[in-house]
């Protein structure tokens, strides 16, 4: 169902003719089964050894040297003379680097990973229904869900189809679509219907699609597509589509046979014509036939000479010893011609997310107030390096490294950081690396609370998993998280309702500890932190604060930002209705201002110097994402794709941008553009 995003709830069940409390019955299952056919990508079928060994022989000079080496061993067959064997040393050669030949590419080719059969490693095992056959949640294997099944996802789930939703159980519902639309942030989830006939996957808020991962909340929806029919498989099927052509030095090499194969064939019916006048002489015993024979063995054996035998094997070596070093750095050839294609490269198209960047979300400014006299104030504003998930990395203050323990409201912003958060690191064994656990804009809050190491926990002689999590540990034994009132989109800010463990500066009582958007968050902020003062805020403080806070937002940073504050006397528990997330921020009101964190994807390091090597050797990079412009853009400038004050005009589009252009300015916007977004 290509356009489920536009139905209303209604729509889409009465479509489907399922029950949204009770699901499908077996009948329709069994019939939807049917029609649809299992949800899984089909198994690529994989090319026998005897048809890579096959395709190894598909040359053009192969084949010439091939029957050479035919023709010279039927020859040596007739040999009269005393050295007989000597003249199969001939046509023994040739094969024998034929074969290496061909052993070379079948085990370069068998060792290659397939970028097709990588897409099912998005394919999630199982899922959970809801089926008219049985009351409740069942789990059954994910490729027996059929379209029209009622599908239960929570926080953790890996979507097992593209599903429309039809009901929110949580506050908010954030999906991690980044494999598959490039999207930095988890995307915010909701039931309305989108009118929009040419809204792409990231404008489409209310499908769920196979694949990508719930960040946060729960909620059921309507399976819309299975298998080849949902976004995913769509991308599979134009891999699986792509035509293949041949590269440049194939093309050469195919030339080059037919010169040559014409050349000799000419020069050997020359050479042979030429003696016809000679067949009959006495040499040959007066046999005319001899005589023929003798002189076409003259002109095969010129044949023989005129050809390269070693040319295969030493293109099928060097582009061995290029594929070598390409897997020394992570780059995994499938096709050994691919190694000299990258050398006629004159454009790279580049996705964003996870290749230029590294889609680990890490803050990388920050501010608090230093001081403030009536309407009179100043901000300090720190850097902090690192841009993984692994919490390396240090906070610098007007270009000097500082100590977060130095900076009184530091202590208060790390255990916001820590409490008003549901997410987590975790070290991946295997991979030997972090990963986050839930939010990526709640794991990177994580990590520089860690750098920031507020209390200066000592973290020497630890293991680097211990290290990396020391910080959260020591915070938590100073406070308890009694419950969350959940994100929610009206408000747009999250809160955690602690008590104190241990007496400490914050003060002995409860605490309301939030983080939002910052122009929602400072609406219910009375007062300002400064040191452990507290300050009134007033409205021109206020707009201070948004000033410098739409500056990390825009130009080359473009940066995603939270405000950070402290309600200090929150209500009792026992007087917060906590079903109703309405009235969620009522109870977020009178709060002390912290400070704001500016995070983003970070670029990889050796991102920049790439490119500058790219643009030297007359290579022109495009960066392809389905981001947002805007972030798209700050990137960019950052990695060299575009200069710090460069103007973006027409070297720049969105993909509802390029197709409102007519086609002849499509042509002219692919000649010169570097980035196209949003596609």
């Amino acid at each position: 169902m290509e356009d489920a995003h536009s139905k209303t709830v209604d729509e889409i069940v009465n479509y489907f003719g399922v029950d949204p409390e009770r699901g499908l019955t077996p009948d329709q299952v069994k019939r939807n089964q049917e029609k649809y056919g299992p949800n899984e990508l089909p198994t690529e079928e994989g090319k026998t050894i005897w048809q890579l060994v096959l395709e190894q022989f598909d040359d053009l000079l192969v084949k010439i040297l091939l029957l050479a080496a035919i023709i010279s061993f039927v020859l040596a067959l007739f040999e009269e003379h005393d050295d007989q064997i000597t003249a199969f040393v001939e046509p023994f050669v040739i094969l024998l680097i034929l074969i290496a030949n061909a052993i070379v590419g079948v085990w370069q080719e068998r060792n290659a990973e397939s970028a097709i059969e990588a897409l099912k490693e998005y394919e999630p095992e199982m899922g959970k229904v809801v089926r008219g056959d049985k009351s409740g949640v069942q789990k059954v294997r994910a490729k027996e869900i059929v379209p029209g099944d009622i599908v239960e996802i929570s926080v953790g789930d890996k979507i097992p189809a593209d599903i429309r939703l039809t009901k929110i159980f949580s506050t908010t519902l954030r999906i991690d679509q980044s494999i598959l639309t490039g999207e930095s942030v988890s995307v915010i989830k909701h039931t309305d219907a989108i009118p929009d006939p040419r809204a792409v996957n990231q404008d489409k808020k209310n499908i769920l699609f196979s694949g990508t991962n719930v960040a946060s909340g729960k909620a059921r929806g309507v399976v819309m597509g299975t298998g080849l029919n949902t976004a995913i498989g769509k991308i599979r099927t134009e891999m699986s589509e792509t035509e293949e052509i041949k590269t440049p030095l194939q093309q050469k090499l195919d030339e080059f046979g037919e010169q040559l194969s014409k050349v000799i064939s000419v020069i050997c019916v020359a050479v042979w014509a030429i003696n016809i006048g000679h067949f009959n002489d006495p040499a040959h015993g007066g046999s005319w036939i001899k005589g023929a024979v003798y002189y076409f063995k003259i002109a095969v054996a010129l044949a023989v000479a005129a050809i390269p035998e070693g040319l295969p094997a030493v293109i099928t070596t060097c582009l061995a010893l290029g594929t070598r070093r390409m897997a020394k750095k992570n780059a995994i050839v499938r096709s050994l011609p691919s190694v000299e294609t990258l050398g006629c490269t004159s454009v790279i198209c580049s996705d964003k997310t996870g290749t230029l960047t590294t889609n680990q979300m890490s803050v990388s400014r920050m501010f608090i107030f230093e001081k403030i006299e009536g309407n009179d104030s100043s901000f300090l504003e720190f850097e902090i390096t690192g841009s993984t998930y692994e919490p390396i990395g240090d906070v610098f203050l007007k270009g000097q490294k500082v100590k977060g323990s130095d900076f009184e409201t530091l202590h208060e912003m790390g255990t916001v950081c820590i409490m008003c958060n549901d997410s987590a690191i975790d070290f991946n064994e295997f991979k030997q690396a972090f990963e986050k656990v839930g939010e990526a804009t709640e794991t990177a809050l994580i990590v520089l609370a860690e750098k920031m190491n507020p209390f200066s926990v000592p973290k020497t002689g630890l293991d680097r998993r211990t290290a990396a999590i020391i910080v959260r540990q020591d915070i938590e034994t100073k406070w308890k998280k009694e419950f969350t009132l959940e994100f929610s989109r009206d408000r747009k800010s999250m809160s955690t309702y602690c008590v104190p463990l241990k007496p400490s500066k914050l003060g002995s009582g409860p605490k309301l500890f939030v983080k939002g958007a910052p122009e929602g968050v400072l609406e219910r902020c009375t007062h300002a932190r400064v040191g452990n003062t507290k300050v009134p805020l007033t409205a021109a403080l206020k707009n201070k604060i948004l000033a410098l806070t739409g500056q990390y937002g825009t130009g080359r940073d473009t940066l995603r930002c939270l405000a950070l504050a402290t309600c200090d006397s929150p209500m009792k528990p026992e007087e917060m209705d906590l079903g109703d997330s309405n009235k969620f921020y009522t109870y977020e009101v009178n709060l002390t201002f912290v400070g704001v964190v500016g995070m983003l994807d970070p670029p990889r390091k050796e991102v920049f110097d790439s490119i500058v090597r790219c643009r030297a050797a007359g290579i022109r990079v495009i960066v392809i994402t389905g981001d947002n412009k805007a972030t798209a853009e700050a990137i960019c400038r950052r990695i060299g794709v575009f200069k710090e004050d460069e103007d973006t005009t027409n070297k720049s589009y969105s993909g509802r941008e390029f197709d409102d252009l007519p086609v002849s300015e499509q042509k002219a916007a692919c000649a010169r553009a570097r980035l196209f977004s949003r596609v």
